[in-house]
């Protein structure tokens, strides 16, 4: 990854010659984001919902569903004061692009640093998310920062969209995480010429990730996980292994106990029955903003749209707009029926020596022990963070920048 400045005028020819192969190749073209057109369409069906005038039972929690409250002020505004046009264009600002590898489109954010030295990594979302997600890290990601290790550290940014999100195509109906791994490490390596990069993931991001991390182990260098593939143990079992939990610790592992019993009904929807939940509400923007902005608001931490989050209820909004406006709520639910054992249950080490760093954040749904991390790969930092939730890209930008960056000192191609 270290190239002798006497070399980067050959690099920077190979670059352009290896661009010039990946168009030909891959179709790889420029994107912009072209959706106004469809937003009177969306403003009139928001407009014209019909909610109820007040809760069946004012007493119920979130753990029951949305409030009807908070859906009715999304609703508002939704109509009122959200300007798609603006948002539109700030998303613009991101360089992107579609390749075409193995026939499926792939929609990915390419935002490169100045430094010649710097890393190239992916970072992967999960559902309700997009790439939307981690908007708030991309340009700090390229800029240069200092660590322990290394004078500088800097990354080329390489966000995709997953097949059938947003504007990536609907995957054929045998497709797997796995098989999305292999195109992204196409994409990587021989759409964009990086022979070795790192990985993030969270979701269903962080199952395609750790399929990169594990099975593609001479490219992939060094990951960093929020959520890895495989579902908590039970408080019995931390208890009977002599696990001590701190204050932090203790708030996510009863999130996950709670999520586990009651908060993963969406879950066993999608994964069985993806279809009922997806043209049910397949042209009911309202009712995927029920669906979707209820887990935006449950697994984040309360203090979300406070600083440093940047989890508001315009961030809710776009990413909902992204998932309606593209035709992509369907596509994107069928991601849980077609990786049935996506989350495992059986930890096993993934086939690799490269680094693999991790961060819990207090609010997120589900709680991994330092002592259970380590058994998934190798291991050579766990942090705990006591402000943010499932969605840590726009939950604690500032947070997940650092931990990103940490990987600089670990990165070694």
């Amino acid at each position: 990854m270290f190239f002798a400045l006497s070399i980067v005028s050959v690099l920077v020819a190979t670059t352009v010659a290896a661009s010039g192969a990946a168009n030909d190749t891959f179709n790889l073209k420029p994107f912009k984001i072209d959706l106004s057109s469809k937003i009177p369409r969306l403003t009139e069906l928001v407009r014209n919902t019909r909610l109820p005038e007040k809760a069946l039972y004012p007493e119920a929690g979130q753990g029951k569903g949305i409030q009807l409250d908070f859906l009715r002020e999304l609703q508002t505004e939704w109509v009122e004061s959200f300007d798609w046009d603006a948002q539109q264009t700030e998303l613009n600002r991101f360089k992107q692009y579609t390749a075409v590898v193995e026939g499926q489109t792939v929609h990915f954010v390419h935002e490169k640093s100045e430094d010649p030295d710097a890393i190239p990594i992916i970072l992967l979302h999960g559902w309700p998310g997009s790439f939307y997600e981690f908007a708030p890290v991309i340009k700090p990601l390229t800029q240069s920062s200092t660590s322990a290790a290394r004078e500088n550290v800097s990354y080329n940014v390489v966000v995709p969209s997953l097949p059938g999100f947003v504007f990536s195509s609907a995957p054929p109906e045998n497709w797997t995480t796995d098989d999305t791994a292999r195109i992204y490490n196409t994409l990587m390596t021989e759409v964009l010429g990086y022979s070795t990069y790192a990985v993030h993931g969270t979701d269903w991001g962080c199952v395609v990730a750790y399929s990169l991390y594990n099975f593609f182990n001479t490219t992939v260098r060094a990951a960093q996980f929020v959520f890895i593939p495989f579902f908590s143990v039970s408080p019995q079992e931390l208890a009977d292994n002599n696990i001590t939990l701190s204050a932090v610790q203790n708030v996510t592992e009863q999130r996950y106990t709670k999520w586990s019993t009651v908060g993963n009904a969406y879950f066993l929807e999608q994964e069985n029955k993806p279809n009922d939940i997806g043209l049910a509400l397949y042209d009911s923007p309202v009712g995927q903003l029920a669906w979707m902005g209820a887990k935006f608001k449950l697994w984040s931490d309360p203090r979300a749209g406070t600083p440093p989050s940047v989890l508001n209820n315009t961030a809710i909004l776009i990413s909902v707009s992204l998932y309606y406006l593209t035709d992509s709520f369907l596509s994107s639910g069928w991601i849980y029926e077609q990786n049935p054992n996506g989350f495992r249950t059986v930890y096993t080490k993934a086939n690799t020596d490269a680094p693999m760093l991790f961060s819990q954040y207090k609010y997120n749904i589900l709680f991994w022990a330092q002592e259970y991390v380590a058994k998934v790969g190798n291991l050579v930092s766990y942090k705990v963070h006591d402000f943010g939730g499932h969605f840590p890209g726009l939950d604690n930008p500032p947070e997940l920048i650092e931990d990103i960056r940490e990987m600089g000192t670990y990165f070694s191609a």
